[in-house]
């Protein structure tokens, strides 16, 4: 009998397209389409259709590593988890609970992510916990919890953009970072809408564009105020919006007003009548949106930045109304539900926060331990590196390598260098696992079941396909196993469900309430949006009829949100889902909340805040000495930090090295012939790689992609420089000079 596909999701983006999996006789795992979920239907980029070649043992670790004599050799489990378990004790006998750190990943799943905050505060007692999706969309949530009184990546689904007007994507090349979610932005043209994309970069994305700007990196928060200046001098404020949903416009409109469109064009480069024109793309048509990506995000005023772009959707009307909005482009697989539910430094499960004495009041009981015990806020995720070796002498890390992925790299993997102790789980030997002093094989998206949240506050189930190799475990068996050793026998199951159901009691009554989704739910719909505060309610059942797009919610849904159009659960049952596991007459299951906003922010008077914000610039502007800005971004072949992506032969075929992308003025200037080897030299360090001449980008500025160590690393350039707010480091604008190098001195 052939083995049957088992419905699943990809492990890399937070699109976390569907897909079946199927084992193979060979011992391989076939991927299939999962046409009937919503999000990608059925398509695939190339990194989703090669992804089970990591599960094989000739690329991942299949036994625990301790290091002897300077060198990582196989030990038993037994051995690596005393190790790890007497390194943390240690340590916080001798230094106290905050030398100990614990540095998370954006990709695991929310139990595990869960798991680890419980085990930072309760196990070690430790303030000094984050995780790497700092450094994905921390300064867009901020932004949108100043002015709606919550974050969510998007708030509405994928599938409301092509019935928008206009959608302005700010500093995404998402043909590259998602490719399946380019059909929306297709059909949005092809239902008469209008894109505009703003990047420094003509990138593939930028080539769909019905209109493409081309700021200065950096330059963003300019840009967005001097379209909100426009939007007031022509008269295209909507004025009975604005008094009856919003506060603080008065001062919004001031700061905007002091950035008219000839100071605009001179700070970012773009020309004054391709502002107008952006200007009545987005105002003249019904609904209109603005989505953001990493590019005006990961600055030293990425918040600010955030704010501008909201603003200008506020001021026209456009957020929350049917098909408009602002929302942003999440980037990895769980970096919506890995903050939601405790690894962030500030932040406990449901997205509530760490200095609320309500919100610790009721994780503490869930928990079933006394309040006072669990520690403060602590570092975000820069800052948190940037202390080990000194205040912080221990990290147990999981699912990420900043030695690869954090600004100015090479000081962060000194800092690593000089631990007293490194413990590090992964499924293969990243460049930041060759450094610890234990390493652990841990079980990933295909060997697991568990929960991750997309893009759209989407929670999905991710079903095991397959068994793992012998001696692998799981994350949870992990902490379970640490906490035991650690003198906490209970509270730390290993059952990813048993984990799913404290996740519910303890994001209860939070700004992100999974409290009514169930793996029951999760398996037999497309998942389902939160917030969901409750799993069943007795009163009259909700209709399941059609929901007009103005209709306010139904009993019982949550303030600020309605279900989705045409549906009474807010999503469709898979394919082949029985009538009968619909709720029995006389109940029903909370719908999930896929449309947030529609009647009421989430603030309480209901109304949403413009946030006055001016223009300033970049942490570190060009200068005689570095005249070039630097931005960097991925490419369609590599994922991340490429420690996962780098082991797929398909893909390293497709991108096998770093590059540095700069136009023919520079590449001239240097004597820099295509593939020629050129170094970008910043304050921070030196980076070599081959020449990519192109049209495409700004003759001030250079572009290289981040997944690569060794010479050709693109964050040893970049600046830490932090955004006040959200602790977002200035990835995208650092000064550098780019330098000739002859071939015999490259490599």
């Amino acid at each position: 009998m052939p083995n049957s596909p088992t419905p699943t999701h990809c492990p890399y983006c937070a699109l976390q397209c569907g897909m079946n999996l199927t084992p193979a006789p060979d011992g391989t795992v076939e991927v299939g389409e999962r046409a009937d979920f919503p999000v990608n239907r059925g398509a695939l980029c190339g990194k989703g259709r090669t992804a089970p070649a990591v599960l094989s043992s000739r690329v991942r670790l299949t036994s625990p590593l301790v290091r002897s004599g300077g060198t990582l050799v196989p030990a038993g489990w037994d051995e690596a988890l005393d190790r790890i378990a007497g390194g943390l004790a240690r340590t916080r006998s001798e230094h106290g609970p905050d030398a100990c750190g614990v540095f998370g990943g954006g990709g695991l799943t929310n139990e595990k992510a869960y798991t680890l905050g419980k085990f930072a505060r309760v196990v070690l007692g430790t303030s000094q916990i984050d995780y790497n999706g700092r450094f994905c969309m921390s300064s867009a949530a901020a932004g949108g919890l100043k002015a709606f009184g919550l974050d969510r990546g998007l708030p509405f689904p994928l599938e409301d953009i092509p019935k928008s007007g206009c959608v302005i994507l700010v500093g995404s090349n998402l043909a590259e970072t998602m490719p399946p979610a380019l059909r929306f932005f297709t059909e949005l043209k092809e239902n008469g809408g209008t894109l505009i994309v703003i990047d420094p970069r003509r990138t593939r994305t930028a080539e769909q564009a019905d209109l493409h700007l081309m700021p200065r990196p950096g330059t963003d928060l300019a840009l967005a105020l001097g379209l909100l200046h426009l939007v007031v001098a022509e008269g295209r404020v909507d004025e009975e919006y604005v008094r009856e949903r919003t506060v603080g416009w008065e001062d919004a409109r001031a700061a905007a007003m002091a950035h008219w469109p000839e100071y605009v064009e001179r700070i970012t480069g773009v020309p004054v009548p391709q502002l107008r024109e952006t200007v009545r793309m987005f105002c003249e048509p019904e609904s209109a949106m603005v989505l953001t990506a990493r590019g005006p995000e990961q600055q030293s005023k990425g918040t600010d930045t955030v704010s501008a772009w909201i603003n200008l959707c506020l001021a026209t009307g456009r957020a929350g109304r049917p098909y408009s909005g602002y929302g942003c482009l999440t980037g990895q697989g769980n970096g919506q539900g890995g903050r939601e539910h405790g690894q962030k430094a500030d932040q406990l499960p449901g997205y509530r926060k760490l200095d609320d004495p309500a919100a610790r009041a009721h994780v503490a009981e869930v928990w079933g331990v006394d309040p006072d015990t669990l520690p403060g806020p602590g570092r975000s995720a820069y800052e948190l590196l940037d202390a080990l070796g000194t205040d912080i002498r221990s990290l147990l890390l999981m699912g990420s390598n900043p030695v690869v992925s954090a600004p100015r790299a090479a000081h962060i993997e000194e800092r690593i260098k000089s631990l007293d102790f490194l413990a590090v789980c992964d499924v293969v030997l990243s460049e930041t696992a060759a450094l610890a002093d234990v390493v652990l094989p841990v079980t990933q998206w295909a060997e697991e079941t568990g929960t991750t949240t997309n893009l759209e506050g989407r929670v999905l189930l991710r079903r095991k396909a397959i068994s793992p190799p012998d001696g692998i475990r799981s994350d949870l068996e992990v902490l379970h196993e640490l906490a035991d050793r650690l003198g906490v026998e209970k509270g730390f199951p290993t059952d990813p469900e048993e984990v799913f159901e404290e996740l519910r009691r303890a994001s209860a009554g939070g700004p992100a309430d999974y409290s009514g989704i169930t793996y029951r739910r999760l398996a037999e719909e497309d998942g389902v949006f939160w917030p969901c505060p409750t799993e069943d309610t007795t009163a009259e059942a909700r209709p399941t009829g059609d929901t007009t797009a103005g209709s306010r919610p139904t009993e019982n849904t949550t303030a600020g949100s309605r279900p989705a159009e045409g549906t009474a659960a807010g999503s469709r049952p898979a394919e082949g889902t029985a009538a009968g596991s619909r709720p029995a007459e006389g109940t029903a299951a909370h719908p999930g909340t896929p449309r947030l906003f529609l009647d009421r922010f989430a603030h309480p008077d209901g109304r949403a805040r413009f946030v006055p914000v001016s223009h300033r610039a970049v942490a570190e502007e060009p200068d005689a000495e570095y005249p070039v800005l630097l931005t960097t971004g991925r490419v369609v072949a590599q994922y991340q930090s490429g420690a996962q992506t780098r082991r797929v032969d398909e893909l390293n075929a497709a991108a096998p090295g770093p590059f540095v992308e700069l136009h023919p003025r520079l590449a001239e200037r240097l004597g820099a012939a295509e593939g020629d080897p050129v170094a970008v030299v910043s304050r921070r360090g030196r980076a070599v790689a081959p020449a990519r001449i192109t049209l495409g980008i700004r003759p001030d500025t250079v572009f290289m992609p981040f997944h690569w160590y060794g010479e050709g690393r693109a964050n040893t350039l970049t600046n830490p420089a932090l955004d006040p707010t959200s602790r977002m480091p200035e990835f995208k604008a650092c000064a550098v000079r780019v330098e000739a190098v002859g071939r015999q001195d490259a490599g």
